[in-house]
């Protein structure tokens, strides 16, 4: 089963999105238009607008309010990836070629500038300054998460308290900022607002530990992009902290890795292959099945809804998930 079955019954207003995140990223010049289209195009999971919807679903629910700030929150969720493309140099992204690799960096930059633009433009039609209050620091730490994943590149001495403050910043508050921007739109309670806030938070950790363990167990026909991408970026992952318990695996790693550049196929598949042998994948599901039980309890003192119940089945689907 698909992640998309989870909240199937969604697909009016996810269509009613998809036209407006279309509206939102017209542009008068043809550069520009084009190249944001183009990643539009590309598809995703909008996921981000789903947490948006069910949460607002939970309250006095505004189909014309939620939809603002679930295309505000993809927005901003799509400049981030053009960017993060340009800093890893990455010429696919969900089996397609990425903005960076069809434009240029320079206009894939400016790109993502002006989606970001657009994002902020977009949300200021919510009269609601808590709203832009919230949306405002979410981005702040998603800029400092950037730049700190950068600054810890091929740093093979960071920590598990490293790894996981950068998905906070990469992935998590993101999803949070959704479920609880979702709440504040639709009238729920502070303390409503908090417990989302959390369910979210939680989710996007699970979520990103999740990726990063398939970025090893699967391959790259389902990636959309070569298996162990993320540590030829030099992106050191949960599952490669683990895997660097093992002395000869370290070693293995810092032998392969001496010159990044030069790294060959057959050199990335057998450290996958040896990564594989360690318990280092066990351990990371551990991880993420902790967040997952932390996302559920923050749900259970929410009222019971249908949207509510999607809720769980998401988390459900991603502790599962392996593609």
């Amino acid at each position: 089963m698909k992640l998309s079955k989870t909240y199937g019954y969604l697909k009016k207003e996810l269509d009613t999105i998809e036209h407006a995140l279309n509206n939102a990223i017209q542009a008068d010049h043809t550069v520009l238009r084009e190249a944001s289209l183009q990643l539009l195009q590309a598809g995703g999971k909008r996921i981000r607008p789903v947490f948006v919807l069910l949460c607002g679903q939970l309250g006095d629910y505004n189909l014309d309010r939620v939809k603002t700030v679930a295309v505000s929150l993809e927005l901003i969720h799509m400049a981030t990836l053009v960017h993060d493309d340009v800093i890893d140099d990455a010429s696919l992204r969900r089996g397609k070629s990425t903005t960076k690799q069809l434009y240029g960096n320079r206009v894939a930059m400016y790109t993502g500038d002006y989606i970001l633009a657009r994002a902020l433009e977009n949300i200021t039609t919510i009269p609601d300054v808590n709203a832009h209050q919230e949306l405002s620091k979410t981005i702040v730490q998603v800029v400092v998460g950037e730049i700190e994943q950068i600054k810890d590149k091929f740093d093979w001495d960071q920590n598990l308290r490293d790894y996981l403050r950068r998905i906070r910043r990469k992935t998590a508050l993101l999803i949070a900022t959704s479920c609880k921007l979702g709440a504040i739109v639709s009238g729920l309670s502070e303390t409503e607002q908090k417990k989302l806030y959390q369910y979210g938070y939680y989710i996007g950790m699970s979520y990103q530990i999740i990726d990063d363990i398939l970025d090893f167990t699967s391959s790259a026909n389902e990636l959309g992009k070569p298996a162990g991408n993320d540590l030829l970026q030099g992106n050191i992952t949960l599952p490669v902290l683990f895997a660097m318990q093992d002395p000869a695996f370290k070693k293995l790693l810092m032998e392969t890795f001496e010159s990044p550049e030069t790294v060959t196929d057959d050199e990335m598949s057998n450290v996958i292959k040896k990564l594989k042998t360690t318990d280092a994948i066990e351990k990371s599901y551990q991880i993420s099945d902790h967040y997952l039980n932390k996302a559920l309890y923050a749900l259970s003192s929410i009222q019971n809804h249908k949207a509510k119940q999607t809720l769980v089945n998401i988390a459900k689907y991603i502790g599962k998930r392996r593609s």
